[in-house]
């Protein structure tokens, strides 16, 4: 059984790096009318995309199949099932995009609850905090400061089928207050409000790897499923940031105290791309992006004016290793990886994690590979309660 879920991760990492290596050797990107060449992606409340916990954001923003912690409702909630304690709760903390606004920050609260042996519910919120802006008009007038903030409530049930495969879904209502009340272009503009759901899946199981016990899973999570929003009455409704998340990962138990995870995960959103267009505005490639959402997502994956060579440069890598000892202390380190063309998001991680008793402590901090990103230097911190067990440091 274990050799058919480490040939599928395999096969998967095979055919992605040969296409990672063969786009960069011969880079085709489409052309706008404006001469710009990239043909990107556009969604409303990209927050959602963030990953707010700490020990997923020292791994280079993978996580999906590693091993459930509290904060797994964040990344792949069908892992809540797996938890062994009967609840928990988190919180965690990032300035965000320091380099832009000192006043950003993203802020994720979370809880679980064991509800029978094989089943667990789960609740979050996200929230972001824009800092204080300063509002104008398309003809630069002055419309004053605000205070932006979006945030976003999730309830999320999960259970396992027999010890190695869970489901898990999870309903989010989601809110984005970017100028209520401000006018632009004629318009009051208004709250942004929109229901999204996830749905997801765990797959793992345990077996000898290399003389080592070792897990083996997989895990995946499509997020964000959600009506299109907009900010004004009549004014253009945008997608949400519907995300595939597909990955792997294995975890070798060394011995009784020392513990080693390797994870690989990939990314692809599932909205239209922007096609190109010629100077009337008619499109000359690719398709027009103003469609229903179930069309929108099955459509996003060969729709990309550039064809299949542009659709895999919009599958974004991330990688990550972490090293426990005695499940109290954690060192991690990841790389995230997004084509040039598609949001350059290029990145190193590293991070720590401790627990004490009912507490553990986790920090994250991201390197830029990339000259002048405003996500350089971030930092994110995570602390998590779940019940003290006797016998435990």
């Amino acid at each position: 059984m274990y050799m058919r879920y480490f040939l599928i991760t395999t096969f998967i990492v095979i055919v992605l790096s040969l296409h990672f290596f063969y786009a960069h050797a011969q880079v085709h990107p489409g052309t706008q009318n404006n001469g710009n060449e990239v043909t990107n992606v556009t969604v409303a409340v990209p927050f959602l995309l963030i990953t707010p916990d700490a020990r997923a954001g020292a791994m280079g923003e993978a996580g999906v199949a590693v091993l459930p912690d509290v904060n797994v409702m964040s990344i792949n909630p069908s892992k809540l099932a797996y938890l062994n304690d009967p609840y928990g709760f988190s919180m965690s903390y990032s300035p965000w995009l320091n380099n832009l606004n000192s006043d950003m920050n993203f802020v994720y609260l979370s809880g679980y609850y064991k509800v029978a042996k094989n089943s667990a519910v789960g609740t979050s919120l996200r929230y972001f905090s824009l800092g204080e802006v300063q509002l104008f008009d398309r003809d630069r007038q002055d419309l004053g400061t605000y205070r932006p903030n979006e945030f976003a409530l999730d309830i999320a049930y999960s259970r396992m089928f027999g010890e190695s495969f869970s489901l898990g879904t999870a309903v989010s209502y989601i809110r984005s207050n970017l100028s209520s009340g401000k006018f632009s272009d004629g318009q009051e503009t208004k709250p942004a409000n929109a229901l999204a759901v996830d749905v997801s899946g765990y797959v793992r199981n345990e077996t000898i790897l290399f003389r080592k016990d070792v897990i083996l899973s997989l895990g995946i999570n499509i997020s964000n499923i959600g009506t299109k929003v907009s900010y004004a009455e009549g004014a253009d409704k945008f997608f949400l940031p519907a995300n595939l998340k597909l990955g792997g990962a294995s975890t070798f138990l060394l011995d009784n105290l020392n513990q080693l995870t390797f994870a690989l995960d990939f990314n692809k959103l599932l909205v239209p791309t922007q096609p190109v267009y010629d100077q009337d505005g008619k499109i000359i490639r690719g398709r027009d992006p103003n469609v229903s959402v179930p069309a929108g997502i099955f459509g996003s994956f060969n729709d990309a004016p550039g064809g299949a060579r542009e659709e895999f440069s919009e599958v974004s890598i991330a990688t990550g290793l972490e090293y426990s000892y005695n499940k109290q202390f954690a060192v991690r380190c990841g790389y995230f990886y997004e084509d040039p063309k598609k949001g350059d998001r290029r990145y190193f991680t590293t991070g720590v994690g401790l627990k004490y008793q009912s507490f553990s402590l986790d920090l994250a901090y991201l390197i830029s590979g990339v000259e002048n990103s405003p996500l350089a230097n971030t930092l994110r911190f995570s602390l998590t309660f779940t019940p003290f067990k006797a016998g435990t440091l």
